[in-house]
């Protein structure tokens, strides 16, 4: 039981270093603050990929009751630990992007072109992206 203590303790020493360094990036002023329009690289650098939507849950979360514009470190580090720990908001797999990919790209060329790409993305009857899961 001590062991599994031991080692949760660690993994969250390890993830606060990685936010603070992270943060620390953004941190112009070095005053433990943040502009709140760097929040989202932030999350991201971490290896997270919240949608837009999630994005705005998050700053809301962490910011002041009276919106400053601002994040300052010791609201964000909690918010940002429990994300990572509990591993929200991961990535795609690379295989699900391949898959997706794949389907696209049809006449298996191994591109897709800046208008068949916008085509998929705006016009597109979805059944296409249905087939592999999106």
């Amino acid at each position: 039981m001590a062991d599994e203590k031991d080692r949760e303790e660690i993994i969250v020493a390890e993830f606060h270093k990685k936010i603070k360094e992270a943060f620390e990036v953004f941190d112009h002023e070095s005053n433990n603050t943040v502009d709140v329009r760097e929040i989202g690289t932030i999350i991201r650098s971490l290896g997270c990929c919240p949608t837009e939507g999630e994005l705005h849950d998050l700053i809301a979360e962490v910011e002041e009751e009276e919106p400053t514009g601002y994040i300052r470190f010791e609201k964000f580090l909690p918010v940002m630990t429990e994300i990572l720990l509990e591993r929200r908001y991961r990535p795609i797999p690379e295989d699900v992007l391949l898959r997706a990919f794949e389907v696209l790209d049809s006449a298996k060329r191994g591109f897709l072109t800046k208008d068949e790409l916008i085509k998929y993305m705006t016009e597109e009857d979805r059944v296409s992206l249905c087939r592999v899961g999106w």
